[in-house]
C-alpha cells in the first residue's frame, strides 16, 4: 500500500521577540483605554465639584430667603391695618397708626440693608416677569399695560424676584 506523505501544517512559530511586540502592543492599548477612562472620570469630577460649588454658593448667598418670604404677609397686614385706621378720626387710633408706621419703617430699614427691594407702583408699565396681572381694567386717559391699582407689592431679594406683585392692569377700549 502506498504512503502519502503526510505534511502536517504546523503554524509557524512565533519568535520571542514577535511575541513580546505583541504583547506590548496590546498593552499600549490597554493604557490608551485606561488613559481615556481616567480623563473622562477626571473631567466629569470636575463638573461635579463645580456644579456643587456653585450650588453651596447660591444657597449661602440667598440663605433667608424663607424668613424674609414669611414677614412679608405680615408687612402686607401692617398696611392693611394701618390703611384701616387712616380712616378713623380717633385720636387713640392715630396713636395705633403712628406706632404702626414705626414697626413698618423698622421692618423696610432691615429689608434694605439684606437687600430686599420693594417694587411696582401706580403707573407702572406692566412687566410679566415681575406682575401678576388679577384683573384687567379700562381707565380713560391711561396708556395700556400701566398699572392702576397695587394689591400686593412685589418683592426682590438680591437679584432674584421673591413675590411677584398682584396688580390691577389698563386695558384700552378695543
Amino acid at each position: 500500500m502506498p504512503t502519502k506523505n503526510k505534511v502536517s501544517k504546523k503554524s509557524p512559530r512565533k519568535s520571542p521577540t514577535s511575541k513580546l511586540k505583541d504583547e506590548i502592543k496590546s498593552l499600549k492599548s490597554d493604557l490608551k483605554q485606561q488613559d481615556d477612562k481616567y480623563i473622562r472620570l477626571k473631567a466629569e469630577f470636575d463638573n461635579y465639584r463645580r456644579r456643587k460649588s456653585e450650588e453651596i454658593i447660591d444657597l449661602l448667598k440667598y440663605d433667608g430667603e424663607n424668613v424674609i418670604k414669611e414677614f412679608l404677609s405680615i408687612l402686607d397686614d401692617l398696611d392693611r391695618l394701618k390703611a384701616a385706621l387712616t380712616s378713623s378720626s380717633n385720636s387713640s387710633d392715630n396713636k395705633i397708626n403712628e406706632g404702626i408706621d414705626l414697626i413698618i419703617n423698622k421692618i423696610n430699614k432691615q429689608f434694605k440693608e439684606l437687600g430686599v427691594v420693594q417694587f411696582t407702583e401706580i403707573g407702572d408699565v406692566v412687566d410679566p416677569e415681575l406682575h401678576d396681572a388679577l384683573m384687567m381694567r379700562t381707565e380713560e386717559g391711561k396708556e395700556e399695560n400701566t398699572v392702576l391699582e397695587v394689591f400686593e407689592k412685589g418683592y426682590r431679594y438680591k437679584d432674584r424676584v421673591i413675590r411677584h406683585a398682584k396688580v390691577v392692569v389698563n386695558q384700552t377700549a378695543s
